[in-house]
């Protein structure tokens, strides 16, 4: 078990809120206040989490400055209260940014069916050959 600190479990929490947050914006016919408060609280909570310097470094990395300015223009964008156009922008820049973090998450995503219960569960589902 992987132990938080406190401003870890606070960013955690503005992470989770940040996400519900744009996904009812989005749900919400794109409400540009919505979108702008989720994209708020996800940012401060990835500073909370991995700390000021390394987020910093991490946007600001020369072979990730078209992504990090393509996320903060949409960013921008939503502000503006452009919500359609900006969260196309903010979605070309997050696939920019984190591009190399797919594979990774991928290959957890196909670990999963080697855990014995939840393979079981899988099967089971694949099995059953009627909609009824």
């Amino acid at each position: 078990m992987v132990s938080l600190s406190d401003f870890q479990r606070i960013g955690v929490g503005l992470v989770g809120f940040g996400l519900f947050f744009l996904l009812f914006g989005i749900l919400l016919y794109f409400d540009s206040v919505l979108l702008a408060f989720g994209n708020l609280l996800f940012l401060s909570g990835l500073v909370f989490i991995i700390g000021f310097r390394r987020t910093f470094t991490f946007f600001f990395q020369r072979s990730k400055l078209k992504g990090t300015s393509f996320f903060f223009g949409g960013l921008i964008v939503v502000l503006m209260r452009w919500p359609i156009l900006g969260m196309l922008l903010e979605a070309y820049g997050f696939i920019s940014l984190f591009r190399s973090f797919f594979p990774v998450a991928f290959g957890f995503f196909g670990s999963l069916a080697n855990i014995p219960l939840l393979s079981q569960l899988l099967r089971n589902m694949g099995d059953s050959g009627s909609m009824v």
